[in-house]
């Protein structure tokens, strides 16, 4: 089926993002909108757009039956879930394909493999992808879960085997704290995900998070698109990406990839995906963490080095066309970065911010891709993630794309209300980011929050 009439199921940045390559193609895009975003800039920029309901997102963008609903209204012949939200629900992918709409994702039965940790935990172990030493097993009486952490040996980290975005996780160090850690760790993964299953591995305590992009077609072809590295996390959030990655080898490369490409053959994947892992840098092992299988938030990284277009690809393959490049033909050039601009406040947390961006600005630089659906008098409402924008820059080097993204991060306006902007550019200042010398553990270990504290404070004095 030719798609010539797209829906998109998500909002803010995305939404505008679909609808960019939607409008290169000759497909019409429409969005869905909730009343809190009613005025929103990617409601403007889609040809049709449909009020589906209510600010909280169980009232809209998590509403399977309005999103379909409207779908058929429209007359579109896809559906395109963005991320978050509806992405990586099977049973919402089964409910296009039931409604004879095109679902711009993979098969509903990868999906739903790859939603239960300890399920794609076990498949990959059977295709011979590198796991995390660890436990995944149906028994988890109290006294059994106690039993493997021992046998594993501490640290240890629990983790809901339904879930994700660091919910349900614990790091236990010792004997003493696990029982504890255990009940906690399953109240969490409950009330997230109505799934009290934990897992237990063996904790990197100085790892990098790394990721291939893969992308498959119908016709059994798959593909990986390189690595970016995702070590910058506060809270098992991502806030700045890179690629490629500062630490890789050619030969670490060639492995990680081809460990990627099987996770990708186990799944008989068939469109845009990314198999996570970890690094442990003292040995240059490596470890699978999970497959996403969806769009990811830092696609335009690999965008910027590949020079393809993700959201192109993943509705060709979509409509069943075979992937249109082979492997010796994907070629990388340059390097990229991503931050993530957030209404929050690094000095309390990270706590959200939400409220209206009296002025959003920022300077023209060679490079420089913004990716956001906001604008001055736009609101950043309590109901959804207060990402801002999300600011690519592509330079020749990592030392000039560096040295842009400071530019940038320096020049730009925000103003309104609180944002992570001036801990993004301490972030880029630190020497040891600079030298790409970082781990997991980067902002709670290294970043000083309480002297951006105070550079806040004497900047509001002056002021």
């Amino acid at each position: 089926m030719t798609i010539d009439q797209l829906l998109i199921a998500n909002r803010g940045e995305i939404a505008s993002r679909i609808i960019r390559t939607c409008r290169k193609m000759g497909i019409q895009s429409i969005a869905v909108f909730s009343e809190a975003d009613r005025s929103a800039l990617f409601v403007e920029e889609a040809d049709l757009a449909i009020n589906i309901g209510g600010n909280a997102p169980a009232e809209s963008y998590l509403s399977k039956e309005k999103i379909i609903e409207a779908a058929k209204h429209c007359g579109a012949k896809a559906i395109h879930p963005g991320y978050g939200f509806l992405s990586e629900d099977a049973s919402f992918a089964r409910l296009c394909q039931e409604a004879g709409l095109i679902f711009i994702g993979p098969n509903p039965e990868a999906i739903e493999v790859m939603g239960t940790k300890s399920r794609a935990k076990t498949l990959m172990e059977k295709h011979g992808v590198p796991t995390i030493p660890g436990y995944q097993g149906s028994d988890q009486r109290p006294e059994k879960l106690i039993q493997e952490a021992k046998k594993i040996g501490f640290p240890v980290l629990l983790k809901a085997s339904a879930g994700g975005g660091g919910k349900g996780m614990r790091v236990v160090n010792s004997e003493k704290n696990l029982e504890k850690a255990i009940e906690a760790a399953r109240r969490e993964a409950l009330a997230a995900f109505g799934n009290e299953e934990l897992i237990i591995e063996k904790y990197i305590a100085f790892g990098r998070h790394i990721e291939f992009q893969i992308f498959g077609d119908q016709h059994g072809n798959t593909v990986h698109l390189f690595e970016r590295e995702c070590t910058i996390q506060r809270r098992y959030q991502k806030v700045v990406e890179e690629s490629p990655s500062p630490v890789m080898t050619d030969a670490l490369r060639q492995k990680m990839a081809s460990a990627a490409l099987k996770a990708a053959g186990a799944l008989n994947y068939d469109n845009a995906g990314t198999v996570e892992f970890i690094l442990d840098e003292q040995n240059q092992s490596f470890y699978f963490l999970e497959v996403n299988t969806r769009l990811q938030v830092e696609h335009p990284v690999t965008e910027e080095i590949t020079g393809l277009d993700l959201v192109q690809m993943q509705i060709e393959s979509a409509q069943g066309l075979p992937l249109r490049i082979k492997q010796e033909d994907i070629q990388t050039n340059g390097y990229a970065f991503e931050c993530r601009l957030y209404a929050e406040d690094p000095v309390n947390d990270f706590l959200p911010v939400a409220g209206e961006v009296f002025h959003f600005e920022w300077p023209e630089v060679e490079g420089l891709r913004m990716e956001t659906s906001v604008r001055s008098g736009s609101s950043v409402s309590v109901f959804y993630d207060p990402m801002i924008a999300k600011i690519i820059m592509w330079a020749e080097s990592r030392a000039i794309a560096h040295q842009k993204m400071q530019y940038v991060l320096k020049n730009l306006t925000c103003l309104g209300l609180t944002t992570n902007q001036d801990f993004l550019l301490a972030l880029l200042e630190n020497p040891d980011f600079q030298k790409g010398v970082y781990d997991t553990h980067f902002i709670e270990t290294r970043m000083n929050l309480k002297q951006l504290a105070k550079k806040e404070e004497q900047y509001l004095n002056l002021a």
